[in-house]
């Protein structure tokens, strides 16, 4: 008999090895050693296998103690998600479409709720803390994507443009560019997501505390 944890160890095997978009069920089954067909007595198809492992992942994570500074308690559990998210990239880019949070266990969701109470306790009204909470996310996914895209592409010893680029810039037309050519591939490399979560939830709180409704030409649906 094959159990429910095995499949989601080999799976978890299999992502770390070749990467998500490479698992199926039928090399999943090859990795086990079982047919398919046995397979589809526990999960229904490969989307069902990666929510399966993103539950059971959202499940181990720790939720810290939230402060009780409402705009704290937002930044907290934006850095968990993120860092939660960084240790699973792929995970992240399964989630990258709205309506996602459709697919998040308790123990996620939890956090989407801090973020989302903490905008209301702020003073944003229900439907601006939701904005607040898909800001944060873009700007936290995009981070993570981005840099996982980047450390795998020099793993795999593929060439850097914007080396090539930074090259060949002519001050004359881009004088700013050019001049911060040199140490462009050392600033854009640094860590700053926590001090760009900071700017982003104060401007954004403030924005939205401010106008008193959500400004959709801002925040488009």
């Amino acid at each position: 008999m094959t159990s429910r944890g095995e499949i989601l160890v080999a799976a978890r095997r299999l992502i770390d090895r070749d990467g998500w978009e490479r698992l199926s069920i039928r090399k999943l089954a090859a990795e086990i050693g079982v047919g398919a067909t046995t397979l589809y007595h526990h999960v229904q198809d490969k989307e069902d296998l990666l929510l399966l492992l993103i539950h059971e992942y959202g499940e181990q994570i720790a939720s810290p103690e939230m402060p009780v500074d409402p705009r704290e308690r937002i930044i907290t559990a934006a850095i968990v998600i993120h860092d939660a998210c960084a240790a699973w990239p792929w995970a992240a880019e399964v989630l990258t479409t709205d309506g996602f949070v459709a697919r998040l266990g308790t123990s996620a969701l939890s956090l989407v709720e801090a973020v989302v109470a903490g905008a209301i306790d702020y003073g944003c009204t229900p439907d601006q803390a939701v904005h607040v909470f898909r800001s944060i996310w873009y700007y936290t996914v995009g981070e993570i994507l981005v840099r996982s895209h980047s450390a795998r592409r020099r793993e795999d010893a593929r060439p850097v443009y914007q080396d090539a680029l930074f090259a060949k810039l002519d001050p004359a037309d881009l004088p700013q560019l050019a001049a911060i050519a040199g140490r462009w591939a050392t600033l854009t490399s640094q860590d700053t997501y926590i001090e760009g979560l900071r700017g982003l939830v104060d401007g954004l709180l403030a924005r939205m505390r401010s106008a008193g409704r959500v400004d959709l030409t801002v925040f488009p649906a």
